[in-house]
């Protein structure tokens, strides 16, 4: 029995795993349960995915709660918009604020996503004089002690400044889409076909990293 029992616990684990690893795929799987409208059903190439635009034929019938009354503020225009909204934050915040903040957060937390993969296979020129060998869990105190959080604070609160200039125009009426600062320099906007599966692809890669 003492033999067996962890060999029923590594089943159990690596079955919990292939299960997990399937839910995150499913994530970016397109759904079966979505209609199709006739001027999509004619386009066969590649996965049906909730486009800008199209939200209000697509996003608008999904509702991530089932048997819930979908936020009003939610009427399916926006990207990635599948009336999830539990809290009611929608009714209380101005949705282009909170679609600011949530693009955002998720840049954010892809970067930070990146960088701890990245850190294990290259280091830029200076982090192990700098930091030692400092773990990840580790990090953030060697940085205050060196003086590499504050000049963080600094200038990242310069450009939060500057971006705060930009969504005040925004919420005041200005044609300014959240998250967007103008910053293209692989020109992947310049195609109006192909951006919102771009932009449709960023938020959900953020939130899964957030």
């Amino acid at each position: 029995v003492s033999v067996a029992a962890p060999n029923q616990v590594r089943k159990m684990l690596r079955t919990a795993l292939v299960c997990a690893m399937a839910a995150t795929a499913s994530a970016f799987a397109p759904s079966s349960i979505l209609p199709m409208s006739a001027t999509r059903a004619a386009v066969s190439r590649g996965p049906v995915m909730q486009l800008y635009g199209e939200g209000k034929l697509q996003g608008i019938t999904v509702n991530a709660i089932p048997k819930s009354e979908r936020p009003a503020a939610l009427d399916g225009t926006l990207v990635g918009d599948v009336g999830f909204d539990p809290l009611g934050f929608s009714s209380l915040i101005d949705l282009r604020w909170l679609r600011e903040a949530e693009i955002k957060h998720g840049r954010v937390c892809m970067l930070a996503a990146t960088g701890l993969i990245v850190q294990d296979v290259y280091q830029f020129p200076g982090v192990t004089r700098t930091f030692g060998d400092a773990k990840v869990t580790a990090l953030h105190d060697a940085a205050v002690k060196q003086g590499a959080m504050q000049q963080l604070l600094l200038w990242l609160g310069l450009l939060e400044i500057f971006g705060a200039v930009a969504i005040i125009q925004m919420l005041q009426g200005s044609d300014r889409q959240p998250g967007d600062f103008g910053f293209d320099p692989l020109g992947l906007a310049k195609d109006p076909s192909s951006l919102p599966r771009r932009q449709l692809t960023e938020l959900k890669n953020g939130r899964l990293a957030m």
